[in-house]
């Protein structure tokens, strides 16, 4: 962005041209969770993310935004309530909806090396071996791993360990990408490109994609909207809109608008806090 760039908000109270709505791709209908020893995991949560959405679910340790982002999955099921997939129940959608879910940790077969690690959910859906190895080819260059493919894990740095397990989550084509705070080990710098890289991948392979995180910067960075939540039990209590005319990039970073949403989130998660302890 040129250092003349206008920066500014949108106005949520300008007049704008009505845009069409996407088409819901997960819709949690007051769905909940109950552990069998009584404990209350989640609350019942209703929340609609639409196609193409980038939604990051924030909020302090032990309010349920792994569970939730597992019960979307298919993980875990909910004591109560229902999941839907592009308007069909999760269950019986889940075959015919390609959805890949990134832990935080790479979990990659260290006696494998990177091709081998990105084929293995095509080699389980039992995919002819060379139509994989040719879209594992075509991943891998999607993530910049292009070079690395006969590279094992060991070898590689942590960075480039997660771009391993993007690929193997990308690889098998979903619609919905379900991410568990995939960055939160690595350092600053390797965080925020592939912060930037993620967002390239989004826009490009026209995913709808949850993200857990912890981080503030990384939410503001990333997010259409932020799901904030709280806990004991484990709730949602705000939905906040990241709206900007700025491009996410570097400059982005160091925006009036940056700080603006980095500063309600924080007051946010402060209250989430505070609710959590109370």
């Amino acid at each position: 962005m040129s250092s003349t760039s206008r920066i500014t908000l949108i106005n949520p109270d300008r007049p704008r041209a009505p845009q069409p709505a996407a088409l819901p791709a997960i819709e949690v209908l007051s769905a909940e969770k109950i552990y069998p020893n009584g404990t209350r995991a989640l609350l019942p949560v209703d929340l609609t993310i639409r196609q193409g959405e980038f939604v990051s679910l924030l909020g302090p340790s032990g309010c349920g935004k792994s569970t939730l982002l597992k019960m979307i999955a298919g993980l875990i099921e909910p004591s109560d309530g229902k999941l839907m997939l592009f308007r069909r129940d999760r269950r019986e959608s889940q075959r015919d909806v390609p959805l890949s879910f990134v832990f935080q940790e790479a979990t990659l077969m260290p006696w494998s090396n990177v091709h081998k690690n990105v084929r293995l959910p095509l080699d389980l859906a039992g995919v002819l071996r060379a139509e994989a190895d040719t879209r594992v080819r075509e991943i891998l260059e999607l993530v910049g791993l292009e070079k690395f493919g006969h590279v094992l894990p060991r070898e590689l740095s942590g960075g480039m360990q997660m771009r391993v397990s993007i690929a193997r989550g990308l690889v098998t084509r979903p619609k919905v990408l379900l991410m568990d705070e995939p960055f939160g080990a690595l350092d600053e710098i390797t965080r925020n490109k592939l912060d930037s890289d993620l967002l390239d991948l989004w826009q490009e392979q026209k995913l709808t994609v949850v993200f857990v995180t912890h981080s503030i910067q990384e939410a503001v960075f990333l997010s259409q909207r932020v799901i904030m939540m709280a806990a004991r039990p484990g709730r949602v209590v705000d939905d906040i809109r990241i709206e900007t005319t700025l491009t996410r990039d570097d400059d982005f970073r160091v925006s009036q608008p940056f700080t603006h949403y980095a500063q309600q989130l924080q007051r946010g998660l402060f209250a989430a806090s505070q609710e959590s302890k109370s």
